[in-house]
């Protein structure tokens, strides 16, 4: 984690889809900025969820996430304002599909997001980039920014196969892109305390990954479903819902990661 008085960085991601991902991310954001933390959420998925989710058009923006990409703009010149969360949002529609093709020919490829982010890092205390479900050449350039990796996971057993997959994602990134990266934490998510098996899956996660799993648990929420349709992060749309408490209390659990992992840093020896 970053131990300046830049931005922490957090990719959001996960090679499952339907895992609650981009609610995760929305719903953090706008936890944190409720905490009076200054946030960008970076939609880095061309479904543009996260945008929609966030109360902004997806398709009204003249300048979006694949200019940034491109280099033909700057974060600064293409960030809007969710008035429903609070935070920036970086936004992104089907015009970001195309940026897998136009990135290939591009030098330094993997790093057009790290260099973008670079230029605002300073404005923000958090940057959380929502990465698409696949292991793409935008994943790379989410990762290869990032500090640090939020897992969002439902406690079942698929779920298990695909997770060792994405820690060997994060290690490749790490060793070969990214000696930043970390693995910040999994977040157990649309979690039913009634089924055996979510509880038997949970154990093994927190025995395999000791203190790397956060100590917040995200219940299954009919609210948290029904909020994007209204264009609202959860906790905005019903702030006394199960899940958006829980929301808000996963952002404070993250804010004491950072401190103490800052305090960490500070502490080491200097050679």
């Amino acid at each position: 984690m970053n131990a300046n008085n830049t931005a922490s960085i957090f990719c959001i991601t996960n090679q499952k889809g339907g895992v609650g991902k981009t609610t995760t991310a929305i719903n953090l954001a706008a936890a944190l900025a409720a905490l009076d933390k200054r946030v960008l959420l970076i939609d880095l998925d061309p479904q543009g969820n996260a945008t929609m989710g966030s109360g902004v058009d997806k398709n009204a923006a003249d300048v979006n996430l694949y200019q940034v990409l491109l280099g033909e703009a700057g974060i600064a010149q293409a960030r809007v304002k969710s008035e429903a969360g609070g935070y920036d949002v970086l936004p992104s529609n089907r015009e970001l599909s195309g940026a897998e093709i136009d990135l290939i020919e591009m030098d330094d490829r993997e790093r057009q997001l790290k260099n973008a982010i670079a230029q605002i890092a300073d404005d923000y205390d958090f940057v959380l980039i929502d990465c698409p479900p696949t292991l793409s050449l935008l994943t790379l350039n989410g990762l290869s920014s990032a500090h640090g990796v939020i897992i969002p996971m439902q406690c079942e057993y698929f779920a298990l196969e695909g997770l060792s997959d994405l820690v060997n994602t994060i290690k490749r990134v790490y060793n070969n892109l990214n000696p930043d990266l970390r693995l910040i934490g999994l977040l157990r998510v649309m979690f039913d305390a009634r089924v055996t098996l979510q509880q038997q899956v949970s154990a093994q996660i927190v025995s395999h990954f000791g203190d790397r799993v956060f100590e917040t648990i995200v219940p299954r929420n009919v609210r948290l479903a029904e909020a994007p349709s209204h264009g609202l992060p959860g906790i905005v749309y019903d702030k006394s819902s199960r899940g958006a408490k829980a929301y808000v209390e996963f952002g404070n659990e993250l804010i004491r990661r950072v401190k103490k992992e800052a305090l960490r840093l500070q502490a080491r020896p200097r050679i």
